[in-house]
């Protein structure tokens, strides 16, 4: 099984990317946050799912093991397959996975394409009790954490909406819940533009 792969970045193409180790080239499926930071770096040290099935064995690389133990934990639900888990993972991060469990918040999985309702409360269910939230999130407050999740629930990349809510807090730290989804929101929206 392979664990870990540390080389430089040969290939890309859209979610995967081409990892020369020792003069061997490895095809990895990665998060849009991978595929990103492997423009800016010229080697990559990956943690890996090694999948192997009947008819093939597939690589998904994250730079964290705590995105690697989260994927792993999502490919444990009946339901839910790699490409699911990654989607969820790209979408929600692992600290937006971990806040929609420990809330029960089913509606947030519901948001990624491909789960649709019936697996989004499956996995709520299945790994209550398995994440723990961070709800030291750097908002400083229960309201920042609260208005990422929200934001995330409407569909912002959980890394983004953190970014905004904490910046927010810095520069005003009595803002209330709903000032601070209103600037967050206005803050998120001007980016996309």
């Amino acid at each position: 099984m392979i664990a870990q792969l540390n080389g430089s970045v040969l290939r890309r193409k859209a979610g995967q990317l081409v990892i020369e180790v020792n003069g061997v080239g490895y095809l990895v499926s990665v998060t849009p946050e991978v595929y990103q930071s492997s423009f800016s770096q010229t080697t990559l040290s990956l943690h890996i799912a090694h999948i192997i099935r009947e008819d093939s064995q597939t690589l998904y690389g994250f730079l964290t093991e705590e995105e690697l133990d989260t994927f792993a934990l999502l490919c444990s639900v009946s339901g839910v397959g790699p490409k699911s888990a990654m989607s969820v993972l790209a979408q929600l991060g692992v600290s937006g996975v971990a806040a929609a469990v420990t809330g029960t918040d089913d509606t947030m999985f519901r948001s990624v394409t491909g789960v649709g309702p019936k697996t989004a409360k499956l996995i709520v269910l299945s790994l209550t009790g398995k994440l723990v939230a961070d709800t030291s999130v750097s908002t400083g407050t229960s309201a920042g954490s609260s208005v990422v999740t929200a934001l995330v629930g409407l569909g912002y990349q959980d890394k983004s909406a953190r970014s905004a809510v904490e910046n927010l807090v810095k520069s005003d730290p009595a803002l209330t819940e709903s000032e601070l989804l209103k600037q967050a929101l206005a803050t998120l929206s001007s980016g996309r533009k």
